[in-house]
């Protein structure tokens, strides 16, 4: 790629529909969004979003609602985030793999108004409604059923109305549920003024310009695709294609079919596709940048797929995009990188802290839990001031992640200090597990750790102890867990243990079992079952 390539920077704009104003006023008639048969070009896309800002307006929606999403990944999500930051509401992006009584719970939590569903996602999403004190709308994105309509349908039969942004800077646009020590979700809230940050730096840290073509393949309810991909577009002026789910076997086939020349990944995605047979590769591929790629992976992506630009960093839901390795500069993908910079600026846009249990700063070298300031920092956990206390000291902001810095400044994941496991891409509450199969009838104790897995991250191991005089297999374990748990929360190792071992506070000591290299091997394989 040439490198005098509009950037398409824009660091006046503070709200997601000035951001996106301003790019689409470069060149209205150029791709912005393709999704399977259609292609939509700036212009018609902000006509999309301005219709679904009126029905949202139409049904009542206005600033500060929430309005929830349940769908796999396509074009409509895209417009629906844009017209509810329109209009200053906000979105509830949901897991669409997750059970009713999971669903309910986000829902019920963020008091949704409404709910844009897909087809495949409305037999959970109605059960999880059906119980809710207050039943929000429905709107299908895809086709009909039960009487219920279709954006389409709706847009085609509500006329026209004058409608003028209203969305501000320090408006909340989005809640990002989350796992949280305690078991049940925690609402991540970030203001407008927080994506389009976000977005900047999502942007310059893999250098994408308006001739890039992104492809989206990570789920849209995540901070990764909602923030980092789609945000990158729109500081860019880019375009972007979105794939309704991750497959290998057609990745480099889409990818070079679309001229895709950016992608995001998460770890076990960049192992998958190293492990691909060969024979799907597509060497008249134009990627040049995949973000997300981890060490185990990144020479076969530099020497077998002929991608030139591997890069990597550390975000979490309430501080994203917090470090990456420096576009110009050393890069150590073995890294979380150093921390970003200010959009626009060579400075860094936050600041970091390694601790010791006391909350001191542990000496150069050694490792302790990272605390961080960033500008784009949550804005709390949403209607829960206690949670949202207990993750700051002094207006630091406290990861729950081992950290250490080496000589150049670059910092290190050592471990997590939280009972949180990373599957998929997703942060797990092992609380959530243990919650859940504790209410299996014949169970006495359980621990849900998490365990390596052979494509990176984490796999999940629940130890078990059963009540006297019944009994249960790994098996009814597991399809317990599938009736009550998304699927990537499913456990995939069982062991059974007589006794369980505690703390001096009577908790279970799950660091003592994280410890035992014999669970793995004692524990029963569910995916070979």
């Amino acid at each position: 790629m040439a490198n005098n390539r509009r950037s398409g920077s824009d660091f006046s704009a503070q709200t997601l529909t000035e951001l996106f104003q301003t790019q689409a006023a470069h060149d209205p008639s150029r791709p912005f969004v393709l999704y399977q048969d259609r292609s939509w070009s700036w212009a018609a896309f902000d006509d999309r979003v301005q219709r679904v800002a009126e029905l949202l307006t139409s049904q009542e929606v206005g600033k500060g609602d929430r309005v929830a999403v349940v769908s796999t990944n396509n074009d409509h999500y895209v417009a629906v985030l844009l017209a509810i930051a329109r209009i200053g509401a906000i979105m509830v992006p949901v897991n669409p793999e997750l059970r009713a009584e999971e669903m309910r719970y986000v829902l019920g939590h963020a008091e949704v108004s409404g709910v844009f569903v897909s087809l495949a996602c409305l037999d959970v999403c109605k059960a999880a409604t059906a119980q809710l004190q207050a039943l929000p709308w429905l709107v299908l994105l895809d086709g009909s059923r039960d009487g219920l309509p279709s954006l389409d349908q709706l847009i085609e039969q509500s006329p026209r109305v004058a409608l003028r942004s209203s969305g501000q800077p320090d408006d909340t646009v989005a809640i990002i549920y989350t796992s949280g020590s305690t078991g049940f979700p925690k609402g991540v809230m970030h203001s407008q003024r927080s994506y389009v940050t976000i977005a900047h730096v999502s942007r310059q840290r893999v250098e994408l310009t308006a001739e890039d073509r992104s492809m989206l393949v990570l789920p849209l309810f995540h901070v990764n695709a909602l923030f980092y991909s789609i945000g990158a577009v729109l500081a860019a002026g880019a375009s972007m294609l979105i794939v309704p789910r991750f497959s290998a076997s057609t990745f480099w086939q889409t990818a070079a079919e679309h001229g895709i020349t950016q992608v995001n990944v998460v770890e076990s995605i960049g192992n998958i596709i190293k492990a691909r047979p060969r024979s799907e590769f597509r060497d008249e591929h134009k990627i040049r940048v995949v973000y997300g790629v981890r060490p185990q992976a990144a020479e076969t992506f530099h020497t077998d797929f002929h991608v030139p630009d591997l890069m990597l960093g550390f975000g979490m839901s309430e501080a994203p995009a917090f470090m990456c390795n420096p576009w110009h500069g050393k890069r150590k993908l073995e890294s979380l990188g150093v921390i970003a910079r200010r959009p626009g600026t060579s400075e860094p846009w936050g600041e970091a802290r390694i601790v010791d249990d006391a909350g001191v700063d542990v000496a150069p070298g050694e490792t302790g839990e990272l605390w961080l300031k960033t500008i784009a920092l949550m804005q709390g956990y949403f209607r829960d001031p206690q949670q949202t206390k207990d993750a700051f000291h002094d207006g630091w902001f406290k990861t729950g992640d081992i950290v250490r810095q080496d000589s150049d400044g670059y910092y290190h994941f050592v471990s997590r200090k939280k009972d949180v496991i990373r599957r998929r891409g997703e942060n797990i509450a092992g609380a959530e597990i243990d919650r859940i199969i504790m209410a299996h009838p014949a169970v006495r104790d359980v621990a849900a750790i998490a365990v390596p897995s052979e494509l990176g991250e984490d796999e999940i191991l629940a130890v078990v102890a059963v009540k006297d005089n019944r009994s249960a297999t790994a098996v009814d374990i597991r399809d317990w867990c599938r009736s009550h748990l998304a699927a990537h929360k499913v456990p995939r190792f069982i062991v059974f243990m007589d006794e369980l071992p505690y703390t001096g506070t009577h908790k279970v000591a799950k660091a003592e079992l994280r410890r035992d290299p014999s669970l793995r091997a004692r524990a029963v394989d569910l995916s070979k079952q």
